[in-house]
Order: C-alpha cells, then structure tokens, then sequence
C-alpha cells in the first residue's frame, strides 16, 4: 500500500489527493496544511465587499478529506524533507514516511525592507483569510487606507475596502496598474474606470521610509494613512525543495507529468514553474484552474499511472465594479485591435496562431479564444476574419465543428 504526502492545503493540494484517489483507493494519503480553512483565496476581497460570507468562500466542504479517505493536518507545518529515507519532519515533531511526495506550498507576499516599516502599528499583508479578518478589525469608516502594490492582489483589496473606509491610495513603482498583465493603453482603461469610483493612484513612485502614519515617498510627497496594506508581490515557496538542492528557477521546476528533478517528489500550484503553451518556455502561471490541473495531474502520476499536462497557458479573468479584464497566453506576434472610448480589444497572431488575448470592457466568448490558444488551431482553418471581429463557433468549418462539438452543424 502506497504512502502519499501532500504539503499545502489550497486547490493544488485538494486536487492532487482527487488526482490520487482517481486511480488509487486504498493507498494512505495524509495532507500538511499550515492553514485551518479550506476557501478559495480570491474570495477574500468579495468578503470585504460584502458579496460572500465565510461559508460561501469553501472550495470543498468542510468534511471533504474525509469522504476520500485522506488524513488533513490542519495548523501544521512541514519543517524539512530527508530526500534519502524519504521523511518529512513536521512542527509538531512527528516524522512522516512516504513513497511519494507532493509540494503544493503555494507562495507567499513579498514585503521589501522599507525604512521605518516597524513603526506602522496597523499594517497587513492580503493573501490568506487571516490576512483579510485581521484588515477588517482594522478599518472603519473614517480610515485613510494606504495599499502598496497596484497588481491584482492589491487592486482586488482597494476594491474590497473602497465602500467602507474614507479613502484608499495605492501606489506602485511601476508606471501603471497591472504591469504584469496589461499594457499602457488597457491599464490606463482601466485605471479611468477605478479613478471614478474615488480610487486613488501614486503610480511611478515608492516608499522611502515610513514614520508610523505617515509615508514619505520617493518623489517628495508625503501620504498620511491609518491602515497599510502591503501587496508588493508574491514569491514562490520554495526553501523546502532548494534545501534538498532541487532544480529551480523563479519557481520549482516541473516536467509535463509534474515530476520535479528529484525522484518520488512532484509539484503543483503556485511555487511551480512549467511549461507555457502559448510562448513554449517554462513560466509561473499562478492562477486557480492551472493549480487544480497541474494538482490532479501530479497526483494520477504518483500512483504510478501516466497523464501529461501539455495545454497550460497564462490566464487571467478580473472584474472591478462591473468592469471587466479578460487576458490569457503570451502578448507576441502581429497585433489586431479594436478599440473604442470605453473597451479594447488585442489579438496577438504568430506563425498562424493566436497565440494571446486582452479583452478590457469587452463582452464576448473569451473561452473561445482561450480554446484556439490551448489547441494551437491554425487560423488558416477558420473564418479568421469572423473569428478576429467575435468569437464563435460558426467562425470553424464544419468538419472541425463535427469534430470538436459533434452532432449538427
């Protein structure tokens, strides 16, 4: 009977142990989890907004290990990993054998030294769920909130507290709000969108030093806050593999099976780096449905059976007040763009290929898109024309379209 570990306790983690049960029943799958709740993080912000409650936020129900046969370790922490007898220490003291291992450790927020930061008395990060019960014990109608970080992290958060604080300042080093995913023109859509619903901007600029309330800039200007919420960035968790001398880069290093350079070892979610279909090189792709593939593929595999995950691509799907941002795969190749006052929309065509997408304001099928991307489907083949202007089946032939969806056409 198989011994399998999982260290995290987010979607990766969970859909590893699905992936392992899938194909094994009886093996003994035992879950190390730092966490106590198994939620999906992205709903932190809509709790702060009101839009969830705590019960809603659960990706899996509460007994959800149970029913699988799993044994979840809630609070505890993996402390190191003997490759050799194949053990991981825990915090508890207790050593756990096994005969395959999983790393779903997910990652964690980066926060720069900044001068004075211990002088803050109300400050937080925002990627947990006890990140966002503490914020909330902080705010109060009258708060000046000061958030670090224009990404996704901290835009999600501004949003969150926007209705029930006094005011909300983010700033960024970057020039513009979500760097990593959007270019000038639709982060600047964007931005406009946010501007009018009293978010305010200090983009170009950073943090000199903090004196407790008080932020002086680099630029000169100086920002008095009561609340700081550092949303700088996020880094991959990966000392328990680096100290076993494991291949990695930015993140863990993952082959199409989701085996890492150490046998018996594999990785999942967030601290992974794998392979990009849409630029054919190995990247970090943290978001939630590549988490959960990448977890069931990595378990079907620790069973001793064999799935490869090829299709994975960028992908990101955000909302702000009823605005909408729609991106996956990489942004190369020939442009084709239609724009108008309030929403654009960016093609990126290579060797016959879509290769990546923006949608800012744009209401259309994107999974369309998304599906030419990850089934690399010649644009040669379709309607291109049709395809570019809206996203539709009825832009395929009618033998891909038998193909692909059967029935009529």
């Amino acid at each position: 009977m198989k011994r399998y570990v999982i260290i995290g306790g987010g979607i990766a983690a969970a859909s590893c142990a699905e992936g392992i049960r899938s194909r094994d029943q009886r093996g003994i799958v035992t879950v190390i989890s730092e966490e106590k709740e198994l939620y999906y993080r992205p709903l932190i912000s809509y709790y702060l907004e009101g839009k969830t409650s705590l019960d809603h936020m659960k990706y899996r129900d509460g007994d959800f290990y149970q029913k699988i046969n799993a044994d979840i370790r809630y609070g505890t922490r993996a402390v190191s990993i003997r490759k050799d007898q194949q053990e991981v220490l825990l915090s508890d003291g207790e050593v756990l054998p096994y005969d395959e291992l999983c790393l779903a450790t997910g990652s964690s927020p980066f926060v720069p030294a900044f001068e004075g930061l211990e002088t803050v008395e109300n400050k937080t990060a925002f990627m947990s769920l006890e990140d966002m019960l503490r914020l909330e014990k902080m705010v109060g109608a009258s708060s000046r909130v000061l958030i670090i970080g224009a990404g996704l992290i901290g835009l999600k958060c501004a949003e969150g507290l926007l209705r029930r604080v006094q005011s909300v300042t983010v700033c960024d080093l970057a020039d513009r709000i979500l760097s990593s995913i959007l270019d000038e023109p639709c982060a600047a859509l964007m931005q406009q969108h946010l501007e009018r619903y009293g978010m305010q901007f200090l983009l170009g600029d950073s943090v000199k030093r903090f004196e407790k309330n008080l932020a002086y800039m680099a630029s000169g200007k100086e920002v008095s806050f009561d609340v700081l919420v550092l949303c700088v960035g996020v880094r991959p968790n990966l000392t328990l593999f680096k100290e076993l001398g494991g291949k990695t880069d930015r993140g863990i290093l993952v082959d199409e099976r989701m085996a890492t350079s150490i046998e018996h070892i594999y990785a999942s979610g967030d601290c992974t780096q794998g392979f990009d279909l849409s630029c054919g090189k190995k990247r970090i792709m943290a978001i939630l449905p590549n988490a959960s593939m990448q977890g069931f593929t990595a378990g079907v595999n620790m069973t001793g059976a064999s799935q490869a995950l090829m299709n994975l691509i960028p992908m990101n799907a955000i909302g702000f007040f009823g605005f909408h941002a729609l991106t996956a795969g990489s942004y190369e190749g020939a442009l084709y763009e239609e724009k108008t006052d309030h929403s654009i929309k960016r093609l990126y065509i290579q060797d016959d290929l879509l290769k990546g997408f923006m949608l800012i304001g744009v209401q259309e099928r994107a999974g369309i898109y998304t599906s030419l991307i990850r089934d690399q489907v010649p644009l040669s083949s379709l309607n291109e024309e049709l395809m570019k202007k809206m996203p539709t089946t009825a832009a395929y032939s009618a033998e891909i379209r038998r193909k692909k969806f059967g029935g009529a056409v």
